[in-house]
């Protein structure tokens, strides 16, 4: 198997990228570097820069890297951002993914995974998020990994294409310092950026209806998600092409509130983290935490690495490139 990795120079794709490469396959990646960058892909990785919008440049890649699978990644991802340019979203999520996958089908690939979200739930009232929970995503981001998880189903039967789409939660930490997360948009680089300037870290909201007040979440390691997809990519490589349509959650079906976060920040960090409460944003459940039972019984998959392992993780790849942070 080759496979083409859209958007591998990424956050995610980077850890992917070098899992499936240890595993011993062959890779080439597709990023027009808008937000990737060429640094996290190891020596020797063919990367051809372009748009996903572009089917000429991924039907070359294709060709020219003799693609047997893909797994895409490529994707905008900030949730406040598709509220605020929602065509943005759906041309680059949906007409990206459609390109994609007419490529796919056009040039014989076989095989195709796509990097899905939590996001599709919404704001799901329940103990454990299962793949049977509805759907009722609550912002553009949201929606177009639910259309997009149709459209890459429908593509399938049509086209018999072997397909998975993975629904990762509250993703964090680091496999190694140099392929941290660079974004400002999560909770652990938010907390780490507040400490860094000297400032208290912010709580939206304590008034849930949780233990502590705050919002409960699902937050798995980076390297965990990356080893999913790999033994997904593995799943689909092994079953008849055609054969194999998994909707799988990935995380570690734990929950951890956001009060608990901050303490095992401080725990790593050394600082205080003692935070300013500030009102709910809007759209915040309370509660969002996976049944990760279906891809350990579909992959033998399960989560290795805890949460102390998620923080300790990114704070390093934050001081690689926020040196100050250890003097702050």
């Amino acid at each position: 198997m080759t496979w083409l990795i859209t958007g591998g120079a990424g956050y995610i794709g980077g850890h992917v990228v070098r899992q499936l490469l240890d595993a011993g396959e062959r890779v080439a990646v597709l990023d027009d570097l808008s937000s990737g960058h060429p640094s996290r892909l190891p020596a020797g990785v063919a990367l051809v820069r372009g748009s996903t919008l572009d089917r000429a440049v991924v039907a070359a890649a294709i060709r020219e890297h003799a693609v047997t699978g893909i797994l895409h990644f490529a994707a905008k991802k900030q949730v406040g951002e598709s509220v605020e340019q929602p065509f943005l979203y759906y041309r680059e999520n949906m007409i990206g993914l459609q390109t994609v996958l007419e490529a796919a089908a056009d040039e014989g690939v076989r095989r195709f995974l796509f990097s899905s979200s939590a996001a599709v739930y919404g704001m799901p009232d329940v103990d454990l998020v299962t793949e049977t929970t509805p759907c009722a995503p609550m912002n553009p981001y949201g929606e177009t990994k639910l259309a997009g998880e149709w459209l890459v189903a429908a593509a399938g039967r049509a086209h018999g294409i072997s397909t998975a789409s993975l629904r990762y939660f509250n993703v964090a930490g680091a496999g190694a310092p140099e392929l941290a997360d660079t974004g400002v948009h999560n909770l652990v680089p938010m907390v780490f950026e507040r400490l860094t300037a000297g400032r208290a870290p912010r709580i939206f909201g304590a008034d849930y209806p949780t233990p502590d007040g705050t919002c409960v979440r699902d937050f798995i390691h980076v390297a965990d998600v990356a080893s999913a997809h790999v033994a997904a990519a593995r799943r689909l490589a092994e079953d008849p092409p055609g054969e194999t349509a998994l909707v799988l959650n990935i995380g570690r079906g734990e929950g951890v509130s956001v009060r608990e976060m901050l303490a095992l920040i401080g725990e790593v960090t050394g600082r205080d983290t003692t935070a300013e409460v500030t009102p709910r944003r809007a759209g915040d459940p309370a509660r969002v935490v996976a049944s990760a039972d279906l891809i350990h019984r579909e992959l033998g998959w399960h989560a290795r690495h805890d949460v102390a392992e998620m923080v300790a993780s990114a704070w390093e790849g934050w001081c690689l490139r926020h040196p100050e942070a250890r003097r702050a």
